[in-house]
């Protein structure tokens, strides 16, 4: 072959390297594949698997629009019944203190302590003798009679403030006479004064406290006759005495 036939031939091959087949407009594009293409890549090499021809699935997001399917706002329904109560929970914690308050008024000037008095002492300057019956020891000196609770006329002590008393009487006796008196607190014997006869004449004293109420009598009675008994005094010397006056009211 000549040299010009050889040139000839080079200039046509590459002429047909530059030309590649263009596929009709209709056709889908060919995609290039290997046999090995239907296999998953190997784990932890980074590729991903094969698509089928398609590089990237398109996700499909469904978008409904609230404005249009909302109505109008509805009326206020009716108040539900309550429910039960709980369980009571443990008590808190204390608060700390308050500060302190401002000083309040003065209130009203209240009522004076009233302080009860009630007191007696009394004296006999004559003897007695007993009778048939009973006698109340009548007295006729006054030493003391604070608002006049005891009664000369009577001999008695007639309780005006409800309260603890002390109650003390104070004789002579007769010689060779019996002395036999009791201390009463209304009908009720309290307390003995009591000597026996002898040829000396003694003093005698009994004293006690009472609970009174009141309206309560205390006076000395003589016993009767058949007990033959006598106390001594005379117009000198006060050998008879009797006396009482209140501890603590009852009621303050």
């Amino acid at each position: 072959m000549t040299g010009a036939a050889m040139f000839g031939v080079l200039l046509l091959v590459s002429v047909l390297s530059l030309v590649h087949p263009v596929p009709p407009p209709s056709a889908p594009p060919v995609v290039c594949r290997q046999c090995c293409d239907d296999l998953e890549p190997a784990e932890g090499s980074g590729e991903q698997p094969f698509m089928g021809g398609f590089n990237h699935v398109p996700e499909v997001r469904t978008y409904i629009n609230m404005t249009i399917l909302k109505g109008d706002k509805g009326d206020r329904g009716d108040r539900g019944t309550p429910g039960k109560p709980g369980h009571e929970g443990p008590p808190g914690a204390r608060g700390p203190a308050g500060s302190k308050g401002s000083k309040g008024q003065a209130g009203l000037q209240g009522d004076p302590c009233k302080v009860h008095y009630s007191a007696f002492s009394v004296g006999r300057r004559k003897s007695l003798h007993s009778l048939e019956s009973y006698q109340v020891l009548l007295f006729d000196t006054v030493f003391v009679n604070l608002d006049d609770h005891f009664d000369m006329f009577k001999g008695k002590f007639l309780c005006h403030i409800p309260g603890v008393y002390f109650f003390n009487i104070n004789i002579h006796t007769w010689n060779f006479k019996e002395t036999y008196l009791h201390i009463m607190q209304n009908d009720t014997e309290r307390a003995i004064v009591y000597a026996q006869p002898s040829d000396r004449s003694i003093m005698q004293s009994q004293s006690l406290m009472l609970q009174l109420e009141l309206s309560d009598e205390v006076w000395v009675r003589l016993y009767k006759r058949e007990r033959e008994n006598a106390i001594y005094s005379d117009d000198v010397d006060v050998y008879i005495t009797f006396n009482g006056y209140l501890i603590k009211a009852s009621v303050e």
